[in-house]
């Protein structure tokens, strides 16, 4: 079992930003149209914001706001599909006996947008990208429950994923839009978090389970499960 509170918490979707637009989406969940909207990461000088993805750039407008005023803030960064995009452009350039970049290449790797956290912000302090399945909320909250565990006072931890190329829509079905959540973690038993392995007669959720979370925190629902194959992840929550 672990135990946190989550102190604060934001998040993005194209078209929704403030807390009001997630409690209306939150009472009529819908798949939202991804085009290219992108979040404002104004608060960054123009060329730093020119190296920034749309993933990045989702990461970055969730966590910043969250990390002002902390020092030393370890951050744990949480995506199954990372740079998918980046990626593919990369395979295409290959494909088509094109020169690859080695700066588009240096930022579609999994840690790329830690890297960039640390050399924006300055922090130095602990940070670990996951890519886990459809559980990387959970396997990202063990981790940095470790780390309130060790003593550090807060824990950053951003789940994000983006839209995937249509090439992947064969394989990649559990994004039905870009997003991304942050979550300030401090330690506490607001939260506490069990593992069962039965599944029988669960049914799986609609959404991905950090779009989920945001329903739970913003109805104030104060025990659910989520299920992936096998694990049955148990939430409780103490109002």
């Amino acid at each position: 079992m672990i135990n946190f509170n989550v102190a604060a918490w934001r998040a993005w979707a194209p078209g929704l930003d403030s807390v009001a637009d997630w409690q209306a989406w939150s009472q009529h969940p819908r798949v939202l149209d991804a085009s290219s909207a992108a979040p404002d990461v104004s608060f960054l000088p123009a060329m730093q914001r020119r190296r920034l993805s749309r993933l990045a750039r989702m990461a970055f407008s969730v966590g910043w706001p969250l990390a002002e005023g902390h020092k030393a803030l370890p951050l744990v960064f949480a995506s199954r599909h990372g740079e998918t995009p980046r990626t593919f452009d990369i395979l295409s350039d290959l494909a088509a006996d094109q020169p690859l970049s080695p700066t588009q290449f240096s930022l579609s790797v999994h840690n790329a947008v830690i890297g960039l956290w640390s050399i924006m912000r300055g922090e130095t302090s602990e940070m670990t990208a996951i890519a886990a399945a459809g559980d990387g909320l959970e396997h990202g909250l063990i981790e940095a429950c470790a780390l309130l565990n060790e003593g550090a006072p807060a824990v950053l931890l951003i789940i994000a994923e983006e839209q995937p190329p249509h090439a992947y829509a064969q394989w990649i079905d559990d994004v039905p839009f870009p997003y991304a959540v942050g979550l300030l973690l401090t330690p506490g038993k607001q939260w506490q978090i069990s593992l069962a392995n039965d599944a029988t007669g669960i049914e799986k959720a609609p959404w991905p389970h950090s779009l989920n979370l945001l329903r739970h925190l913003l109805d104030e629902q104060t025990s659910f499960q989520h299920v992936w194959k096998n694990r049955v992840w148990n939430w409780q929550r103490s109002l």
